[in-house]
């Protein structure tokens, strides 16, 4: 092959990025050459960082920096606002490039089966934060009405949720917040917030900074049960081998034998309640009954048979994410995956012929972002693999420009790197004309027009 080897990307998030970083330093991108071209369905990049990490996290807002020094690389195009499958279809993908990776990621709720989710102030966690990060296809205002919220989950969700519902507006709006999520939490009646974990504080998945960071609000009163804290020989062994969950355990502990404050918002760490009801009257969320459990020696936890009803407005469920199953590929329903080896997809009892996953849509919603470079190493690492065996069959139209003149035709106003640099632009100077360092555009027409498109 004299031509440099195209790729396509569909998902311009972290595990896309990382996946066209890993190409760009491949081998093959020395010889013949590599072309890579990443497809958002959002007319802006970067998918998680920009739509799923609470505007309060700017240190983890920062790995932007390094995935722009990714797509600053000429071999890559970006493709925003175009979507998968309804802007181009796999069979177009593969007409164009040697290889299509998807690296769509997850933004929906994980179900949760108990009685009573189908409530009026019953909430997916991944909704909430939608809104509040400014996604162009959620509604602009969210019912903050509640004086007594329950967030379901102990992973760092379940953190963010909690800490944007017990913070006061003034306090993020030095953040990149738009003003409609501004002035919804402005109106937000929250003055308690109660976290809720079935087992204990050794099982946990907070990670150290992230909940430490929930101390740091002059308006927020961390509070802890001295009986919640509370381990087995499996918790023991888990906080022996596990660095992280063994400063958790410890935060957990010096909160629960300290004075409560009298700072105004009030958020509740619970843990051994597992929720089984959300109780409801003429259709709306009024409380969450909860089993007391206990440990079983391994870390995990058995039922008390002991009940607790709580007095709750509205429940958050933050029990994970899900992947949308992508048209033209097989779906695994149970883990919310696309079948693969390695990152090749596998279609019945076959791998298909250049198709390949990388990111959550791959292993499911789980760990860090940083995580995914592993997932996207492994999975170019195949790519690469099949091309020197002969196993990518040869587009028929792997010029560039095919790729434009295709969506031009079909009438897609997408927007591209350059315009992306335009919209950024117009952001901070929203921003700065506020004192802010930036003010997101939330509605798709604007940021289309931002950019240029």
């Amino acid at each position: 092959m004299t031509r440099p080897v195209r790729v396509a990307i569909v998902g311009a998030g972290p595990a896309g990025i990382y996946a066209a970083d890993a190409l760009l330093k491949s081998e093959v991108c020395q010889d013949p050459g590599v072309s890579i071209d990443l497809f958002e369905r959002m007319p802006a990049p970067f998918g998680l960082i920009r739509y799923g990490v609470a505007p309060d996290h700017p240190r983890i807002k920062g790995i932007v920096k390094a995935l722009h020094q990714v797509l600053d690389k000429p071999q890559i195009r970006l493709f925003g606002n175009v979507s998968y499958p309804h802007d181009i279809g796999l069979d177009d993908l593969r007409s164009f490039y040697d290889a299509v990776i998807f690296s769509t990621g997850a933004e929906a709720d994980r179900a949760l089966d108990v009685p009573g989710i189908q409530l009026d102030g019953s909430y997916g966690a991944a909704e909430f934060v939608s809104w509040y990060d400014g996604h162009p296809e959620v509604p602009r205002t969210w019912p903050l009405t509640a004086e007594k919220v329950a967030v379901l989950g102990v992973g760092n969700v379940a953190l963010d949720v909690a800490r944007v519902l017990a913070k006061t507006a003034d306090e993020l709006l030095p953040t990149e917040i738009p003003d409609n999520v501004y002035q919804g939490l402005k109106e937000n009646k929250a003055l308690e917030v109660h976290v809720f974990g079935r087992r204990g504080p050794a099982q946990a998945k907070f990670s150290p900074m992230e909940l430490r960071e929930l101390d740091h609000s002059p308006n927020i009163e961390v509070i802890v049960n001295p009986e919640d804290i509370e381990y087995d020989e499996g918790s023991i062994a888990t906080r022996r081998e596990n660095k992280q969950a063994n400063m958790v355990a410890q935060t957990l502990e010096n909160w629960a034998i300290r004075d409560v404050g009298d700072r105004p918002h009030k958020l509740f760490l619970h843990f051994f309640e597992s929720p089984v009801e959300i109780l409801g009257e003429d259709g709306r969320v009024v409380g969450l009954r909860t089993e007391r459990t206990e440990l079983d020696g391994t870390g995990n936890v058995r039922g008390t048979g002991q009940f607790t009803d709580w007095d709750m407005q509205s429940v958050y469920r933050a029990v994970g994410y899900y992947s949308e199953e992508l048209p033209k590929l097989p779906f695994d329903v149970a883990s919310g995956t696309v079948p693969h080896e390695a990152g090749r997809v596998i279609a019945g009892d076959e791998h298909m012929a250049s198709v390949y996953v990388t990111g959550w849509i791959k292993r499911g919603p789980i760990g860090l972002i940083g995580h995914t470079k592993g997932d996207a190493n492994e999975t170019v690492a195949c790519v690469l693999e099949d091309r020197a065996a002969g196993r990518l069959p040869e587009p028929a139209t792997p010029a560039p420009e095919a790729v434009e003149a295709f969506l031009e035709d079909r009438g897609v106003r997408y927007t591209t790197w350059e315009g992306w640099h335009r919209l950024d632009a117009h952001e901070q100077a929203l921003g700065a004309a506020q004192g802010r360092e930036r003010i997101k555009v939330v509605e798709r027409e604007g940021m289309l027009d931002a950019s240029g498109a």
